[in-house]
């Protein structure tokens, strides 16, 4: 039996970015959503991809990425067969994975705007996830 290993909000973002990173996914944002009345989790993970082909890729590499770092499936996803939005619910932490002009038109920074946003600089090298700061 695969024991599954407890991770903190933060280092489950961490694997969400490297997975995201591994696929060359745009625009990361983590939300930070703790301090955000009636929110519905910790966190918010948000990124883009060009074309439906990239957004199924950044979300399987999520999935193996979490998996990988933790034996832990998501709670819940949903989007993989229209493939403009892909959700994976991992209780703490809700993945959402954009075509571009969908993020722009569900628009979930500004619904969300009381939450603390960390912009993930797409630079960072996928192999040092651990470069990810959360900061006021």
């Amino acid at each position: 039996m695969k024991e599954i290993k407890e991770l903190s909000g933060e280092e489950l973002c961490r694997l969400v970015v490297h997975g995201m990173l591994e696929k060359k996914a745009t625009n990361i944002v983590v939300m930070d959503l703790r301090n955000v009345k009636n929110a519905i989790t910790d966190y918010f993970v948000i990124c883009s991809g060009n074309t439906d082909t990239q957004i199924d890729a950044i979300a399987t590499s999520v999935d193996e990425e979490v998996f990988k770092g933790s034996k832990m499936n998501p709670w819940h996803q949903e989007g993989k067969q229209n493939r403009e939005w892909i959700l994976l619910d991992y209780v703490d932490v809700v993945v959402h994975v954009f075509r571009k002009d969908r993020r722009k038109f569900y628009d979930l920074e500004s619904l969300w705007g009381d939450a603390e946003t960390t912009i993930i600089e797409e630079s960072v090298e996928p192999e040092a996830p651990q470069l990810m700061y959360f900061e006021d």
